[in-house]
């Protein structure tokens, strides 16, 4: 999923990620897995914490 290749390209763990977009960490891992869909609220706080347009999402 991009949001993984994202965050690996701008070097965070899952953990800064989630710190950062302000929600669970385990959470960051099952939407990268496709475990779980996603608000575009979440979506949007992932986007603003890796500093790119939320239509890089949909």
């Amino acid at each position: 999923m991009k949001i993984r290749s994202l965050r690996e390209e701008k070097g965070l763990s899952q953990f800064q990620l989630a710190t950062e977009a302000d929600i669970p960490k385990n959470q960051i891992g099952r939407i990268e897995r496709a475990e779980i869909n996603t608000t575009i609220l979440t979506l949007s706080n992932i986007a603003k914490a890796l500093n790119v347009d939320v239509k890089k999402f949909l």
